[in-house]
């Protein structure tokens, strides 16, 4: 699966959610099932500017059918339906570092 690392570049929300719309229609190119977001979630626990911004933007992504689905690291497992409908397209992101974490600092999308 692809990640895009958004955390540790220093990138304003705006520019962030940009470069995710971007990596979003070259992991379709390439035939990616998936992309996993990392994000963070912000130094007080609310969640940082990038991860609001990106909530903000995923439901009109899904809604124009730029992104099949989404959620949030912490339904990253196998009792997840969605998860597991992704695993099952592609069984080799079952090793993911992230996977059973429950990491609120990712989002994965499906393509």
């Amino acid at each position: 699966m692809k990640t895009i690392n958004l955390e540790s570049g220093g990138y304003t929300a705006d520019h962030a959610v940009k470069m995710v719309e971007i990596e979003i229609e070259q992991a379709r190119k390439e035939g990616k099932v998936a992309i996993k977001v990392v994000h963070g979630y912000g130094s007080h626990g609310k969640g940082g500017a990038i991860l609001l911004e990106l909530r903000k933007k995923l439901p009109v992504w899904k809604r124009r059918k730029f992104i099949s689905n989404y959620f949030y690291g912490d339904k990253w497992n196998l009792f997840d339906k969605d998860a597991r409908r992704i695993l099952e397209k592609d069984k080799s992101i079952s090793g993911d570092v992230d996977f059973y974490t429950a990491n609120p600092g990712i989002t994965i999308i499906e393509l």
